[in-house]
This record gives C-alpha cells, sequence and structure tokens, in this order.
C-alpha cells in the first residue's frame, strides 16, 4: 500500500518557562511532579534521536519514497524540535531547584552505541519510543483532570506535548516500513524500549521524590496508586494499546484519538503556527 502523506503544523508554545514554577506544581502533589519531572528529564536527549534517526532513515530511502515522505518528516522534526527546547527551558527550572537529571545523560551513552550502524535499528527503537509516548498521550487528553491542580502554564504545556504527540504518532513507524524494517526486528527493540523506559522512569521519579524529601511519605505512594493503577490509571489504561504493538498488522492509526484535535482548536491561542 502507498504511503498517504500527512501534513505535522509545527507550533510555537506561547507560555513563559523562564519564571520560577512552585517546586510541586503539580498541585501539590509530590508523586504526579516527580513522575512527569522524569519524564521531562529524557525528552531533550530522546527527541534528539528521534529527529537524527528519522532523518537519517528517511535519506536512505529510493527518491520516490523520499518525495512521498519530505513535508511530512519535515513536519514530524519541527514538532520534536520544538518539544526539545520547551522541555529545556523547562529542566532548566528543575536544575534550579537543585534536581539532578541522570535519565538524559544515561540515554545519551546508550544512543551512542547506534552511530555507524544500520539506520533502521535507532528507527525502530524511535517507532518504540513512539508508541509510549502516543499511548501516554492519550491517556493525558482522555484523562486532562489529572492535571487539574497544576500551574496553568505548565498543564498547557503538557497537554500540547500530548497532542502533537498523537498528531505525529505514525511517522516513524511509516518510514520503519518503507526502510525495508521488518515485524521481527520491530518487536525485539521493542521489547528492549520497554525495559528502559520502564526502569529509566522509574529510577528518576524515585530519584525526584527522594531530593523533594517525599519518597518515604504514604501519601506519595496513595498518588502513586492513583496514578498508576486505580480505575483510570496510566498503566490499566495504556496497557490495552500498548500491548497491542506486537500484532503483526497493528498500526499507529488504529488508536485515533480524536481529542488531539479538539484540544489544539479550543486552544489555538495558546501556540503560534510556524
Amino acid at each position: 500500500m502507498a504511503h498517504q502523506p500527512v501534513h505535522h503544523t509545527v507550533r510555537s508554545l506561547l507560555v513563559d518557562l523562564s519564571t520560577p514554577f512552585e517546586r510541586r506544581w503539580a498541585g501539590g502533589d509530590a508523586f504526579l511532579t516527580a513522575f512527569f519531572n522524569a519524564l521531562s528529564m529524557s525528552f531533550p536527549v530522546g527527541e534528539q534521536f528521534f529527529i537524527d534517526s528519522v532523518r537519517a532513515a528517511a535519506k536512505a530511502l529510493p527518491a520516490d519514497a523520499q518525495a512521498s515522505f519530505a513535508d511530512e518528516v519535515q513536519g514530524f522534526i519541527g514538532q520534536e524540535a520544538t518539544h526539545r527546547r520547551i522541555h529545556g527551558l523547562f529542566n532548566g527550572q528543575l536544575e534550579a531547584q537543585g534536581h539532578r537529571n541522570t535519565w538524559g545523560p544515561r540515554a545519551a551513552r546508550r544512543i551512542a552505541r547506534f552511530e555507524g550502524g544500520d539506520p533502521r535499528h535507532a528507527l525502530a527503537v524511535t517507532a518504540g519510543y513512539e508508541h509510549f509516548t502516543a499511548i501516554m498521550a492519550a491517556w493525558m487528553l482522555q484523562h486532562p483532570q489529572q492535571l487539574d491542580g497544576a500551574e496553568p502554564r505548565l498543564r498547557t504545556m503538557w497537554m500540547w506535548h500530548a497532542a502533537e504527540e498523537t498528531e505525529h504518532r505514525s511517522t516513524a513507524f511509516d518510514v520503519y516500513r518503507a526502510s525495508g524494517g521488518n515485524h521481527r526486528w520491530r518487536l525485539r527493540w521493542f521489547h528492549v524500549v520497554t525495559f528502559f523506559f520502564v526502569t529509566d522512569v522509574l529510577r528518576q521519579t524515585l530519584r525526584n521524590l527522594w531530593h523533594d524529601g517525599a519518597l518515604l511519605q504514604g501519601r506519595t505512594w496513595r498518588s502513586a496508586w492513583r496514578l498508576l493503577f486505580a480505575k483510570g490509571g496510566l498503566v490499566r489504561d495504556t496497557f490495552g494499546p500498548w500491548r497491542a504493538y506486537f500484532r503483526a498488522d497493528f498500526h499507529p492509526q488504529q488508536q485515533d484519538e480524536p481529542r488531539a484535535e479538539a484540544w489544539l482548536r479550543d486552544n489555538a491561542g495558546q501556540f503560534r503556527e510556524v
């Protein structure tokens, strides 16, 4: 089946991230804050890896396939570069609060191992991580109340990021297929991605909680249970979409999330199109 080109609009978020925010910016909830902070700490390095892997694999495609993907890849790179910049500013505030980011440097060391290899391996890893971000983004859009008590500008940042991740969730996957990437290696790398994503986010969240002085508090772990495992929780609601990736006939567009388009439409004043 021929690839159907998809256009991704690049948007510049109109949110001030130069002004400090509260240490527990997520409505005073230590676990929620630590968890989202951990995710953000991975983004600058991760987003650059995604950009590099998609760009390198797209350049290796035959000329007609390159032309078919050109606009979509450009939009993907533009969106991810904007995410990298915004979360870099956010992470700068976390650093000023005394947080130490160990996830980013650890990921950078792993990424270096892909240099000089078949670009499809890095692309399979990217497709796997993009699936994780897409299903988590869909969960955020389905449960926006999770950030109802958060600092408004930061709530906007996370919802904007979720909407755009949902929007470009198929790009890495489609370039991987067009480059001849097979199902077996896609699943092999997804097992690796799952292991490292879960362990990395746990390690960084625990470090953040320790720095915040909340690691051993009972209310911290009650919040963790609600966020992850209670009805409507992240793990419970994303397990099915996560497992779907293992199907031979899987495609990211099968997990459509119309709330992304609705959020972007309803919050158009929060960004400008580039």
